[in-house]
């Protein structure tokens, strides 16, 4: 069953009339158009029995259309009401719907009451964004593999990072020298902001790469990944500029420990949380648990962060076709931190990685 029908027989079991979606990477999900409207009107119109339509801005109309997209696509000019052109283009299909699903998640307050200005009746009885996350969980075979594309970009990018580690270069240098050459490459867009820290800027989790020089005789962490076709690559390394002291050593042996052993767990019939405690437990018991601070991974796909969370309290269990990320990490403030990460994906009876650089302590001498 095609995602579109997919949520077409959702809003029927529902008793719902129309769905009204607006984020942007659902409606590339549902359409395979991906664009970012900015204060523009972008959005998907489902039925329960009618055929769908998508409603772009004029300039983005042809474009749409050309991704294969094959229901109609209205636009609007910048002068003109875009909501009218919806309203009207909503009631030939279905005069007045009363019962609604929105994506509570992303719909701004000024759209919801743009759609209660043209439809007054109209009652929000279902949100859309649980289900589109359900619906998302379970990555297709094609799906799979423009994932498995992007994180084999997201190797060569870990290669070129540690190419140009360098005495008298900066962070951001790294990140500039990483960027030029996917774009070099064809690959025009990273998942996320490339992230470069070295030594003890490494132990702010979500720091940014600084004009900092990178430190000799220190660890430096990398995490970063690519778009693909639709899709996201996200990894991290930290790898050793020189020779680190003894306590940035133990800390990277003890987070791989955790997720090696973690990733190694990872399999179908699993509960999230479960994944979760094999890896903290490993960092709790080497005395570090105060600096795990954050959730062991993340679902992946469209974008870096999508449902579900593997962390403690979920209690969801794991599925084939699920992917998510294994990333534990050790911050320690003032001193140095440590963050491995690979995406994997859920097969019958195990788990693979969408990338493989190695994850044992690489030393790049200084130079």
């Amino acid at each position: 069953m095609s995602h579109i029908a997919s949520l077409q027989q959702w809003l029927a079991n529902n008793g719902t009339d129309i769905a009204y979606i607006n984020d942007p990477m659902s409606i590339q999900y549902f359409t395979g158009f991906e664009s970012d409207p900015i204060e523009r009107v972008m959005a998907l119109f489902v039925f329960a029995d009618q055929d769908p339509f998508l409603f772009t801005p004029a300039l983005e109309v042809e474009a749409a259309k050309d991704t294969g997209w094959k229901y109609p696509v209205y636009g609007y000019l910048d002068h003109e009401d875009a909501f009218a052109i919806i309203q009207s283009e909503i009631n030939k299909r279905q005069n007045l719907p009363k019962k609604w699903a929105i994506e509570k998640g992303s719909l701004t307050v000024e759209r919801y009451d743009a759609i209660r200005r043209i439809f007054p009746s109209a009652e929000f009885v279902a949100d859309a964004t649980g289900f589109i996350e359900t619906l998302k969980v379970i990555k297709t075979p094609d799906e799979i593999e423009k994932l498995k594309v992007a994180g084999k970009w997201a190797d060569v990018a870990f290669e070129v990072g540690f190419k140009a580690l360098q005495e008298g270069k900066t962070e951001q240098d790294i990140v500039a020298e990483i960027e030029y050459a996917m774009k070099k490459q064809g690959i025009m867009h990273m998942s996320f902001d490339t992230i470069v820290q070295s030594g003890k800027n490494a132990a702010e989790p979500h720091g940014f790469p600084k004009k900092d020089l990178i430190q000799p005789n220190a660890l430096t962490l990398f995490d970063l990944g690519v778009i693909s076709d639709g899709y996201i690559s996200d990894a991290s390394r930290t790898v050793a500029f020189g020779k680190p002291n003894e306590k940035s050593l133990e800390i990277h042996k003890v987070c791989l420990e955790a997720q090696l052993t973690a990733q190694a767990a990872a399999k179908p019939g699993m509960i999230a949380e479960d994944l979760d405690k094999i890896a903290r437990d490993i960092i709790v018991n080497a005395g570090y648990g105060q600096y795990f601070i954050h959730r062991l991974g993340h679902g992946m796909g469209q974008s870096e962060h999508e449902f579900p969370s593997i962390m403690e309290g979920n209690k969801m269990e794991l599925k084939p076709g699920m992917c998510f990320s294994i990333e534990p990490g050790i911050y320690i403030p003032g001193v140095a931190g440590v963050r491995i990460e690979d995406c994997i994906y859920l097969t019958e009876n195990g788990n693979e990685p969408f990338t493989v650089t190695p994850k044992t302590l690489k030393t790049i001498e200084l130079h």
